[in-house]
């Protein structure tokens, strides 16, 4: 009994961690960042995943790149500015970015 109520405990937590992927996926084309950036290739921004990989291990990253979120930026990653995105929420850019920073 033990153990059945441990898988279905780890089931759950995979369809919940998956449904979350699938919200942050969907925050990001909703708050229209898809139309610069990509999961795994450079578009007018960089990938994702260039990203996640550039701040891994940085403690002060999330609140780094939701301050560039909210702002807007240059000259990270070349000559092309973010523009700023004050519209989006706060737990919506966390959760955005919890999902950049967690790929791989």
């Amino acid at each position: 009994m033990k153990l059945a109520t441990i898988g279905l405990a780890a089931a759950a937590l995979v369809v919940a961690g998956a449904a979350q992927a699938q919200s942050a996926e969907d925050l990001l084309k909703k708050s229209g960042c898809t139309a610069c950036h990509a999961t795994d290739k450079k578009i007018v921004g960089p990938a994702y995943k260039e990203v996640a990989a550039k701040y891994k291990g940085d403690a002060k990253a999330a609140a780094t790149l939701a301050d560039k979120v909210k702002k807007g930026g240059s000259g990270a990653w070349g000559p092309v500015p973010m523009p700023p995105h004050p519209q989006v929420s706060d737990a919506d850019i966390k959760a955005m970015i919890t999902y950049v920073l967690g790929l791989k």
